[in-house]
């Protein structure tokens, strides 16, 4: 096994975060760094444990579910429960990351149709401002609904 350590600087760069951010997931228990004199030092096992923080934090878990996660490594049963825990929580990410997608397809959609529609209401009031319906008319021609339209 390679002795190779790593100063907070080289992990830092390495995964190009702050010294800030590697020193709060020390001060949450994530990172176990030795000391030199004043000087952090990290082993291969607290920069493995820190892509996977900085892996967890990019997919949405929370610092909780991180520890969670990752604490189970130690437990000696070949990282079985680790990869159990692991997969459920990313299944139930991966449901929650669908349905915001879902969500914001559909916020998506009717912004677009929003937009059309008032540039097209505008369009027609520009070219013959007298003979233009009320917007609230206009809405109703196009969509046939008048959900929330201001007069």
């Amino acid at each position: 096994m390679s002795d190779k350590t790593y100063t907070i600087t080289d992990l830092a760069h390495e995964f190009k975060v702050t010294a800030r951010a590697i020193r709060f997931y020390e001060d949450k228990g994530l990172l176990h760094p030795s000391r030199q004199g004043m000087m952090r030092v990290y082993t291969k096992r607290d920069r493995a444990r820190l892509m996977l923080i900085l892996r967890g934090k990019r997919v949405g878990f929370s610092l909780a579910e991180i520890r969670e996660m990752i604490d189970l490594y130690d437990l000696g049963d070949g990282r079985v429960e680790q990869m159990k825990l692991t997969l459920k929580r990313s299944q139930e990410r991966l449901a929650a990351l669908e349905m915001q997608r879902r969500d914001i397809d559909t916020a998506i959609s009717e912004l677009k149709r929003d937009i059309r529609i008032i540039e097209d209401f505008l369009k027609m009031k520009e070219r013959d401002r007298d003979n233009t319906p009320s917007f609230k008319e206009f809405v109703l021609s196009r969509t046939g609904t008048l959900a929330n339209v201001a007069e």
